[in-house]
């Protein structure tokens, strides 16, 4: 699939936003010590992609009622679903000047049925031709995401033919429908009956 940038000047990939919060104390310390253990943008994105991968929980996975959207937020309660997780890892990358572009896919079940709208990111390494989509959801039996750079490793497929949709907008920013349904929403459970269905 061709990726299409929402923007066309890169730069547009790297401002903060009220989610995307990486001029925050808690997201620059973060992306301070990753920094410092990797030394190369190459391996700080791996190690970015790794930490909210594996250190802040799905909220699904791990039961927390919390809704957290904000960059910040999502550091500082080690809570989020998959769209507050990809605030995050944004956050991290261009706190480090990696362009970082959210982006969306339309699941749903086996039997086609109950879509929800999944999110995750691209980045595109100063030097780079090409971006990279990566999925920080959060492992789990049947859900194997990996960082790479090659060849997308994502936590879901895509079926077509079930409805599913794969997006190929590069968004600068949170799409409205997303981030009004994580603002409005007191917890996970209204969170699931508010998040879109579509794109």
């Amino acid at each position: 699939m061709e990726l299409i940038q929402e923007q066309a000047d890169l730069s547009a990939y790297l401002p903060a936003d009220d989610a995307i919060d990486h001029g925050h104390a808690l997201v620059r310390e973060t992306a301070d010590a990753l920094w410092d253990a990797t030394g190369d943008l190459p391996a700080y994105a791996a190690a970015a992609f790794a930490f909210v991968r594996d250190v802040i929980p799905h909220s699904a996975d791990s039961g927390d009622p919390r809704v957290a959207w904000r960059a910040s937020d999502v550091l500082a309660t080690r809570n989020g679903i998959c769209h507050a997780k990809a605030h995050a890892l944004a956050a991290l990358l261009r706190a480090r000047g990696i362009p970082t572009a959210l982006c969306y896919q339309r699941l749903g079940d086996e039997d086609g049925a109950n879509h929800l709208v999944h999110g995750l990111i691209a980045l595109r390494l100063p030097g780079s031709p090409h971006w990279s989509r990566q999925d920080p959801r959060g492992n789990k039996p049947g859900v194997d995401a990996r960082f790479s750079l090659d060849g997308e490793r994502l936590a879901f497929p895509v079926h077509p033919e079930r409805g599913d949709v794969d997006y190929p907008e590069l968004y600068a920013a949170p799409h409205p429908a997303v981030l009004t349904a994580l603002q409005e929403s007191a917890d996970r459970p209204e969170l699931w009956r508010n998040l879109p269905t579509a794109l």
